[in-house]
């Protein structure tokens, strides 16, 4: 029974990782990039443009060039199904399972105030990590050990300065306080001495407080002339750590010795404190953007994520050290590329296109349950119109995952995974 005590501290390490990479449904890991719908609809190259209030997540020094004061809010509706085939020689390849479909709304709020000539003051509120992984079936999945449900909340609070140094060159900086949460689920299972097989002996839920971080992010917009600028933004990495409860379920198994022994292995009936610490990646952004007339822009974008920081996750139960352990994740760096076009159809109406690839930073060793990520294809098309009082955009993103296979997985739990994302955002300015 003490091996059962310590697989059971390693996997729940295990899941609580997998809850902060939980299916992000844009930037690969578990990172968003749908901070406004004008922005998506050109597949997030954005950097150097930020002429509205995703500027905060996007490039805050654009925005110093917004000389009018503004309000704006909106969401992103996520919809994601994935399915997955098992390999020989666990679970087999006879395994399938599907997720539950899934379907959040991160939403963003900015207001901006500029004062005096050159300066600008903001706030932005807005989503850059989360969503949720959760497979059916979840008694009979034969991933469960690992994870059946996943939930990642956080948001930012990023108040902002922004500077024109020169009528063309501006600088912008934010403080960022990350607000975050989880919520985790899994079986237990241990070897049965009287059927000598493996029997699922509990359900572990997880729940923590929301803890807070914080950072801090900077960005350069030069506008060069009318027809080209060019932006460079940085978010610094950003460590949460998380207190919270875990408590453990028995699952009766028909054999009384060995529930009095799981009984006694386990911290059974009230909460179980435990503690651990996330190291939220630091990102940069260089964009370019050309106006080829005055009805239509061409932007690329390059973005790197520091996600080697990520290399192991601590865990701890203060109350039972049995089950402390560290798991390692040894993410490496990624890049994603962004190329996006604006058409100016009249004064009042733009259409936007877009395109990215994204790359996974997860190895094969750590693909599995918690998070099936891979290297993916987005393409975008947006819409705006400009009211009198309401400016609207709207934006629709396709994100079909490339198929991901493990043969050398960390849990031995091999297989493949398929996975495809709609996103459709909305941003209305006041």
């Amino acid at each position: 029974m003490r091996h059962a005590v310590r697989s059971c501290g390693t996997a729940l390490a295990i899941f609580v990782a997998g809850a902060l990479m939980a299916a992000s449904a844009n930037a690969a890991g578990f990172a968003l990039y749908e901070h406004g719908a004008k922005a998506m609809g050109m597949a997030g190259a954005f950097t150097a443009q930020a002429d509205d209030g995703s500027a905060f997540f996007f490039n805050v020094a654009g925005l110093a060039f917004q000389r009018e004061r503004s309000f704006r809010a909106g969401t992103t509706f996520i919809t994601s199904e994935g399915e997955f085939r098992g390999a020989d020689p666990f679970p087999g390849s006879a395994a399938r399972a599907e997720m539950e479909p899934l379907a959040e709304v991160p939403s963003h709020l900015y207001y901006v105030q500029p004062f005096g000539d050159r300066a600008t003051f903001g706030l932005g509120v807005y989503t850059p990590f989360g969503l949720t992984t959760e497979w059916k079936d979840k008694a009979n999945f034969s991933g469960r050990y690992l994870s059946v449900l996943a939930s990642l909340r956080t948001f930012d609070i990023n108040p902002t300065l922004a500077f024109q140094l020169t009528p063309r060159f501006a600088l912008g900086i934010g403080a960022i306080a990350r607000v975050s949460d989880v919520e985790l689920q899994r079986y237990v299972g241990s070897f049965n001495p009287f059927t000598q097989q493996v029997a699922d002996i509990a359900k572990v839920d997880l729940t923590s407080d929301f803890d807070t971080g914080y950072g801090f992010n900077v960005g350069l917009l030069h506008k060069v002339n009318p027809s080209f600028s060019w932006g460079l933004s940085y978010r610094s990495a950003i460590d949460v750590e998380y207190g919270g409860d875990a408590r453990f379920t028995q699952i009766p198994t028909g054999y009384p010795q060995f529930d009095a022994a799981v009984a006694r292995m386990l911290p059974f009936g009230a909460p179980t404190p435990v503690e651990t610490a996330i190291d939220f990646p630091e990102m940069a952004s260089l964009g370019f953007a050309l106006t080829f007339s005055p009805r239509f822009l061409v932007e690329v974008d390059v973005n790197w994520t520091g996600w080697s920081s990520f290399e192991s996750l601590p865990l701890a139960f203060p109350d039972a050290p049995a089950l402390d352990d560290t798991v390692p994740q040894n993410f490496e760096d990624a890049y994603n590329y962004r190329i996006g076009f604006q058409w100016t159809t009249s004064p009042v109406r733009q259409w936007r296109f877009g395109y990215v690839y994204d790359e996974t930073p997860q190895p094969a060793t750590a693909t599995g349950p918690l998070l099936p990520d891979a290297d993916r294809n987005g393409f975008t098309v947006g819409f705006g119109h400009r009211g009198r009082v309401i400016t609207t955009d709207l934006a629709l993103l396709y994100l079909p995952f490339e198929d991901r296979c493990t043969s050398t997985n960390r849990d031995n739990f091999n297989g493949c995974y398929e996975t495809t994302a709609w996103l459709l955002g909305a941003t209305l300015s006041f």
